[in-house]
């Protein structure tokens, strides 16, 4: 269906959240540094893990940019449209910093020596403005995503708000522009990757709403161009002439990037023209597959499924208690000496059921849904409708 919900994006949705689980999973035996360590460091993990970072979060804002396009539409304006924003996304990321990522936070500091239990330290030192023990508090961790959603929306909305009009004739003509020739495949690689290299040595790449210039070069635009092509359907017939050369496009950029991993693994820094070159082949992958996943899940993905409404409603609790769930089990468990395929086990299985338990009672009580990402509970759902993406 071109006009109504395009429930293989939905899918698609599910699967990326869910590889993005697993990739913090992997987190904890990959060679790369991250909150917490297993002493079982798994070289094999760095092809499969090296070829879904280029991609894994540029999809999650194309299919974030699609939703939230349907989400405008239904809204009956900007201003409304952002006020659902700042309920949907605002909301679980202030619940999530005070009350989910505290106990991650807390496993950080006890790293670096700190000598209080964890009660101690929410109630008086996790809100200590600034470094402690060597990390910044208080602290959104995994949940930047969130925070960034949230901006990019909300300029959006204030876009659309005060020149809606002028925007959406703009966008008209850009669409009519790029579907000439295969202008949408080479275009948007060319701009991202200039912009990316233009930024590479100037500033510096790190998370942060006001910092991460490298990362808004890279997120807004495919957050955009999900956004325009949900109201575009004109769109997705190129898409489908496109993906075969996209795929041959992202294959080869992968071996880039996965060459550069495999030549300097770990924290190892690469010559500047080397990093640059992954730099831009980390960009035209994320691009191309994109091109290549949607027209997958438009073509193979787009069917519905009774379980789908439940699960695509369960994908944002799911991601917001993931991470401090993997840290504590790790924390816990390490200490026990087990083998890497028995805390892999643990870690998987320990974060499935956290997350499932923390979902299934979280909607189930009205004042929490809006905490864990959900609406509020209506009288009555019409059949076949289904909860929005957060």
């Amino acid at each position: 269906m071109r006009n109504g919900r395009h429930y293989g994006l939905d899918w698609l949705r599910i699967a990326a959240f869910g590889l993005l689980i697993l990739y913090h999973i992997g987190m904890v035996f990959s060679p790369w540094s991250w909150v917490i360590k297993t002493p079982h460091a798994i070289t094999a993990l760095v092809p499969p893990m090296a070829l879904l970072t280029p991609w894994r979060l540029p999809l999650l804002f194309a299919v974030s940019g699609f939703a939230s396009r349907h989400l405008f539409e239904r809204s009956g304006g900007a201003g409304a449209f952002l006020r659902s924003r700042n309920l949907r996304l605002l909301v679980p990321l202030a619940f999530g910093m005070a009350v989910l990522i505290p106990p991650e936070m807390w496993v950080r500091v006890q790293e670096g020596g700190y000598p209080h239990g964890y009660l101690h330290f929410w109630l008086l030192d996790y809100w200590h403005w600034g470094e402690f023990y060597g990390r910044v508090l208080p602290s959104w961790e995994h949940l930047w995503f969130v925070a960034y959603l949230w901006a990019y929306t909300a300029v959006l909305a204030l876009a659309l708000m005060l020149h809606g009009p002028a925007l959406r004739r703009g966008a008209d003509r850009l669409v009519a522009w790029l579907l000439e020739g295969r202008r949408l495949l080479w275009v948007p690689i060319v701009v991202m990757t200039i912009l990316r290299l233009a930024l590479l040595f100037v500033v510096p790449e790190e998370k942060g709403l006001l910092t991460d210039w490298s990362g808004h070069a890279r997120f807004v635009p495919i957050f955009l161009f999900g956004f325009i092509l949900a109201g575009a359907p004109q769109i997705w017939p190129r898409i489908a002439q496109l993906w075969p050369a996209a795929l041959m496009l992202a294959l080869a950029s992968g071996a880039t990037v996965l060459s550069v991993e495999l030549s300097y693994p770990g924290d190892m820094l690469p010559p500047h023209w080397i990093m640059a070159a992954d730099r831009a082949a980390r960009t035209v992958m994320a691009w191309t597959m994109i091109l290549v996943l949607f027209h997958f899940a438009d073509r193979m993905l787009n069917r519905d499924h009774r379980w789908r409404a439940t699960i695509a409603e369960a994908v944002f609790p799911f991601y917001l208690i993931h991470q401090p769930v993997i840290v504590l089990i790790a924390w816990h468990t390490l200490p026990m000496g087990l083998s890497a395929t028995v805390e892999f086990a643990l870690l998987a299985a320990g974060t499935l059921a956290a997350s499932t338990l923390f979902y299934l009672l979280g909607r189930e009580v009205d004042w929490l849904r809006p905490l864990i990402g959900l609406s509020r509970r209506p009288g009555r759902r019409a059949r076949g409708s289904s909860p929005q993406a957060a």
